[in-house]
């Protein structure tokens, strides 16, 4: 699994990478963002997307990260 770098350092071309943030509860999240419109955009379900402050971010798993 890859080290948690800045989120001032992450790739704001429209590619998806996992995010850590808060919500309004104070629940530190980790979740899959993409950056659009100005902003980080999460899922909070399968329909619901919500912009969200991130403080750190990594590129996605993939299958490969296990060998």
């Amino acid at each position: 699994m890859a080290d948690r770098k800045p989120i001032s350092t992450a790739p704001r071309d429209g590619s998806k990478v996992s995010v850590t943030w808060k919500d309004s509860d104070g629940v530190i999240n980790e979740s899959m963002a993409q950056y659009r419109d100005d902003g980080w955009w999460v899922y909070t379900d399968s329909h619901t997307q919500k912009k969200v402050e991130p403080t750190s971010w990594r590129p996605v798993a993939s299958d490969d990260d296990d060998q």
